[in-house]
């Protein structure tokens, strides 16, 4: 039986234990110069901290200057996840050495560095509520913090019949709840994820939340390793004096677009009757979309998904292209039954690295993850429609790996064009979209660059014209 004494968010210690029999209590490494680590070790400290989306502009800052001030100051890892279309919130990891370097509080209480990174981030979210929600009514405000926790690590919240978090609810006054069911989109399923939620006064929650990343600290989750899921891009990002009021001009947007090959027999679908379908996904998603044709009537077409965005928002083209997909896509395989659809994507040839990574090690992660076929054709395999200086991206699989592999595909494109080169975005391993029903089936072999062969399309080598209409 592992005990943990708990501090308070003052430095001092609380009176009752946890009685988790989970990795806690282990010895911690001595390894005090950790940032920039793409790997969580198994005895460090793990934080994944729900914030709102409409938030996230506190934490990130104007050009991702506040989230490299925090992890300068506090030497602490912090990676933000993309936003996914449907969730309202996005996951912060903030991680470290479980080593207790940095002094924290008032009474200078030393503690790990993802601690004191944690509760930069949460009084960041909490000020930037108060001066949103200061009606000048007096009344008391009441704020929520939202966790995700691993299931065996959240033991050592709960305690044994409940008696640590009860003991939690008493000290401090906070409403503390562990939810395991109806969890929000981000949340892992690797993991086994469990939401941990305070709710209550800002003090009191502050110091509920001290006391509960004290018992986290204490008891690493075996799953941790895992809960860095992809390596791409990073928010590297330095505190100003008018951090949450920033004012964004439309004209510091970046124009993101991504662009689907459609066979000609599915543009109808996508485009509905009397244009209806592709109105509704412009109205639900803010995004621009274009039908692009070629000269001859039964080849490939172009569907062109773009908007101009900032990147702590949430995405109108990741959200279109997700619920364009299978109505661009191709079903392949004699058997009409076959639920396998094929994807086909035209990148820039400058921008087609972040998907390959180093020694293929992107690519190869991602059909890892996903469990769909993703490859990136040679040069001479792609269509005339295409440009120059454009190549193809195919991705195959049944429908809900498909979309797994292009919700990946296309928000390491978007880091990218956004220039996150310089560390990690997390990209979701669960999601909540809904599929589109496809139509149509045409197959062939085609070299890869990897030199690989794989079922697709018969038309991807033939005469078409380059597009030349948009419709």
């Amino acid at each position: 039986m592992a005990s943990s004494t708990v501090r308070n968010v003052h430095g001092k210690r609380s009176s009752f234990q946890s009685e988790f029999t989970g990795n806690g209590a282990s010895k911690r490494r001595n390894l005090h110069d950790e940032t920039d680590r793409n790997v969580i070790g198994s005895e460090d400290t793990v934080y994944r901290y729900l914030c709102p989306v409409k938030k996230t502009g506190s934490i990130i800052g104007k050009g991702g200057e506040i989230a490299k001030q925090i992890r300068s100051e506090t030497k602490a890892n912090m990676r933000i996840n993309e936003a996914l279309p449907g969730c309202e919130e996005r996951v912060v990891t903030i991680y470290s050495t479980g080593d207790e370097l940095n002094r924290f509080g008032d009474d200078g209480e030393l503690v790990c560095p993802a601690l004191d990174a944690l509760f930069k981030v949460h009084d960041m979210v909490v000020a930037d509520s108060n001066d949103e929600d200061d009606d000048g009514l007096g009344e008391k405000q009441t704020v929520t913090v939202r966790m995700l926790v691993p299931s065996d690590q959240i033991g050592c919240v709960i305690g044994k019949g409940g008696q640590v978090i009860q003991n939690l609810r008493n000290e401090t006054n906070a409403q503390i709840r562990v939810i395991k069911d109806n969890l929000p989109p981000c949340a892992l399923t690797l993991s086994h994820d469990e939401l941990l939620q305070i709710i209550g006064e800002p003090l009191i929650v502050r110091e509920a939340l001290y006391q509960v990343a004290s018992l986290l600290h204490d008891n690493p989750s075996r799953f941790q390793h895992s809960l860095l899921s992809s390596p791409s891009t990073l928010m590297h990002q330095p505190l100003t004096s008018s951090h949450r009021n920033y004012v964004r001009d439309l004209a510091d947007a970046t124009e993101f677009c991504v662009c689907f090959i459609c066979p000609a027999e599915n543009v109808g679908g996508v485009i509905g009757k009397g244009g209806g379908f592709i109105n509704q996904i412009r109205q639900e998603t803010g995004a621009t979309i274009r039908v692009t044709t070629s000269e001859t009537e039964d080849d490939d077409s172009i569907i062109f998904i773009s908007s101009k965005e900032f990147y702590e928002d949430q995405s109108p083209t990741v959200s279109a292209a997700i619920l364009l997909q299978e109505r661009c896509s191709e079903k392949v395989g004699k058997d009409t039954n076959d639920s396998t659809i094929s994807t086909r994507l035209l990148v820039s040839s400058s921008h087609i690295g972040c998907l390959i990574g180093k020694v293929g090690a992107v690519i190869s992660e991602m059909r890892s993850v996903t469990r769909a076929n993703i490859r990136i054709l040679q040069k001479e395999n792609v269509p005339k429609i295409a440009r120059e200086d454009e190549e193809m991206v195919q991705i195959t699989g049944n429908p809900d790996a498909a979309m797994k592999a292009l919700t990946q595909v296309v928000l390491r494109l978007r880091a990218n064009a956004f220039d996150m080169n310089h560390g990690l975005v997390l990209l979701p391993t669960s999601f909540p979209y809904v599929s589109q029903v496809s139509e149509s089936s045409n197959k062939s072999k085609y070299a890869k660059r990897d030199g690989s062969r794989d079922q697709d399309y018969s038309r991807l080598n033939s005469n078409s014209k380059r597009r030349n209409h948009v419709s």
